[in-house]
């Protein structure tokens, strides 16, 4: 993913004043501009891209309100500003906040009131992906970061930082905590005092009407998109098997399974829509349809569910890796016990394993153990490729 990133935005630096680009790992963002045209970050303040996308899109993301004077929705790439920035907002917000737009290329914004099946049909917002923040605007978040003894909650960067800017904003959002997973107890006001450092701030926006913005952060959307005969899969050409070994006596069922960077030994099954990233899979494994199996060595005879996530996670305690059982193999034969038992809602005793929460183990996990494993991977792909280039 982090390869993808760096691709898409190769052409970002050379037209970027000094300053932060600030994208998420889970989303992927296309866009067909002139071939005159360039996307440059050189505004004071902060610069957004904008994509257009149905409403129902806009509820789960950023929405921008833009300024109708410097706005008219021609062309495939515009520069205008926003008034104000909408986070996950519903569609009646949407609506009384004038976000909404009528599909003429998105080119007119909307006024509230009623529509008709064929009018909502045709109607779009304007959300978000990407921000870059200039370079005097980071010293200032730097400084009020340096002022905050403890920073004992946590700021998102879209919803706290944008929600702030523009001419329209409202210091409402700092106390809304529909949208946070954990309330802490200073959130409301580090909210309130970053309202007040960014307040009057110009939020710029760069209209890309010929562009579609892809989130892959859910299981569910990470299969639909690697596996089935998604537009995102035609228009990256996405492989179905990369940079993998992938012996003619490894079956699948069909071409839907995708598999990245892995090692399929001959014999093993793979169900149809499952995804094998950075993994071994042994000669006696049978994959189950619509799963991933992520940075696992399984070498053992077994059937993995269907609608399955399994990955494993290296935790270092006491300068030890250690596993669920005493061996890799054996916690992974125990994690599918486990999840049979919850697929057939039956009981599975746990005395004698030591429990960790899920912020236990993200404190523990052993990064470097795991990308070990990868390199291993790697290696042996590597090895074996240019052998099997030779024998045909």
């Amino acid at each position: 993913m982090l390869e993808l990133k760096l691709a898409m935005y190769i052409d970002f630096p050379s037209h970027m004043k000094p300053g932060i680009l600030i994208t998420c790992s889970d989303d992927i963002e296309l866009y067909s501009i002139g071939v005159t045209e360039t996307v440059t970050f050189d505004k004071p303040g902060f610069t957004a891209l904008a994509h257009p996308s149905d409403l129902k899109i806009g509820t789960t993301h950023g929405v921008f309100v833009l300024d109708p004077s410097s706005f008219s929705g021609k062309g495939g790439l515009e520069y205008t500003s926003c008034h104000r920035f909408l986070h996950k907002p519903d569609i009646e917000k949407m609506r009384q906040c004038g976000a909404v737009c009528i599909r003429q290329n998105c080119s007119q914004l909307s006024s509230s009131g009623d529509h008709s099946d064929s009018e909502m049909d045709s109607e779009c917002v304007y959300t978000d992906s990407i921000f870059y923040i200039d370079h005097n605007i980071a010293k200032l978040l730097l400084a009020f970061y340096n002022q905050i003894d403890t920073l004992g909650c946590e700021i998102d960067a879209y919803g706290d930082f944008l929600q702030a800017l523009g001419p329209g904003a409202t210091q409402d959002y700092t106390k809304n905590t529909s949208n946070v997973t954990k309330e802490e107890s200073q959130l409301v006001e580090v909210r309130q005092k970053l309202y007040s450092l960014l307040k009057g701030t110009a939020l710029n926006v760069i209209v890309l009407n010929n562009s579609k913005f892809y989130h892959i952060g859910t299981t569910e959307e990470y299969l639909f998109h690697f596996t089935s005969d998604s537009k995102l899969k035609f228009e990256l050409d996405l492989l179905s098997v990369a940079f993998s070994i992938f012996s003619d006596k490894a079956e699948t069922l069909d071409r839907s399974a995708s598999i990245i960077q892995s090692i399929l030994e001959p014999g093993c099954f793979i169900g149809p829509g499952s995804i094998i990233e950075y993994s071994r899979i042994g000669p006696e494994v049978s994959v189950g349809n619509n799963s991933i199996i992520s940075g696992s060595y399984i070498n053992l005879k077994v059937d993995i569910p269907s609608d399955c996530f399994l990955s494993s996670l290296s935790i270092k305690m006491n300068n030890q890796v250690k596993y669920v059982c005493s061996t890799l193999s054996e916690s992974v034969r125990m994690s599918l016990k486990l999840l049979n038992s919850v697929q057939r809602m039956s009981a599975f005793k746990l005395s004698g394993f030591k429990l960790l929460s899920v912020e236990e183990m993200l404190t523990y996990k052993d990064v470097e153990d795991m990308l070990k494993f990868r390199k291993q991977i790697y290696e042996e792909i590597c090895l074996q490729r240019p052998k099997e280039k030779s024998d045909l």
